[in-house]
């Protein structure tokens, strides 16, 4: 004889389910987990990483690719800024600011399609993945997390060229160019810069209580 069933024991599809979702990609490196809420008074550390087999990111075409790509992004949206970057051999640092938790995921969907796109276009394919896994993010909650941070992305091609002698070199795959926050006054060059002015008070003033940077400073981090 036929059993009768109960609703709990009824199979179905669709719904949340055990491992479903989007897995990661064969360069994972971020963990698939739900993100904290941003508050809008802290500025964004994020990490975007690219595929392997890639060509090297800081070609002259490339990284002024990448920086032509960040001052649409800047213009065309007030909510979402970027004000500090960096483009290494296969990923790209960025400070950001945001409004709110929902306009940083748009903002941030924005910005990866965008230099795909643009990437695709300077290597002359068709199509192609650039990024191989969801973008990492670190919210800075105080001055020196700030400071650590701008440190983080303005010097760490010192790290990847191994120059750890403190020479005064500046860059040029950056936003360090336009950096006005070094201990001595640099010339700023003639072309307008792609990244926005800093609006929050511990990205544009407070970091500075621990000190401006040396533009030979150097921080054995991580990553």
């Amino acid at each position: 004889m036929p059993k009768q069933l109960t609703f709990a024991d009824r199979r179905t599809w669709g719904g949340r389910r055990k491992n479903s979702g989007p897995k990661p990609g064969p360069r994972a490196c971020v963990r698939h987990r739900t993100r904290p809420v941003h508050k809008q008074w802290e500025p964004v550390h994020v990490t975007l990483r690219g595929r392997w087999g890639l060509p090297s990111f800081p070609s002259e075409l490339l990284s002024a690719a990448f920086a032509d790509v960040i001052r649409r992004t800047n213009a065309r949206y007030d909510d979402f800024r970027v004000t500090e970057f960096s483009v290494q051999d296969d990923h790209v640092h960025a400070l950001v600011e945001v409004d709110d938790h929902e306009v940083l995921s748009r903002g941030m969907r924005s910005l990866m399609i965008r230099a795909a796109l643009r990437f695709n276009r300077v290597l002359g394919r068709e199509r192609g993945r650039l990024w191989g896994d969801r973008y990492h993010r670190r919210d800075l909650k105080t001055p020196r997390q700030v400071r650590t941070a701008l440190v983080h992305v303005l010097a760490k091609y010192k790290k990847h060229h191994r120059v750890t002698d403190g020479r005064p070199r500046i860059d040029p795959c950056s936003s360090a160019v336009w950096f006005e926050r070094w201990v001595a006054h640099r010339k700023l060059p003639d072309e307008p810069s792609p990244v926005v002015p800093a609006r929050t008070r511990l990205l544009s003033s407070l970091w500075q209580k621990h000190g401006l940077i040396h533009p030979g400073e150097y921080l054995k981090l991580p990553g």
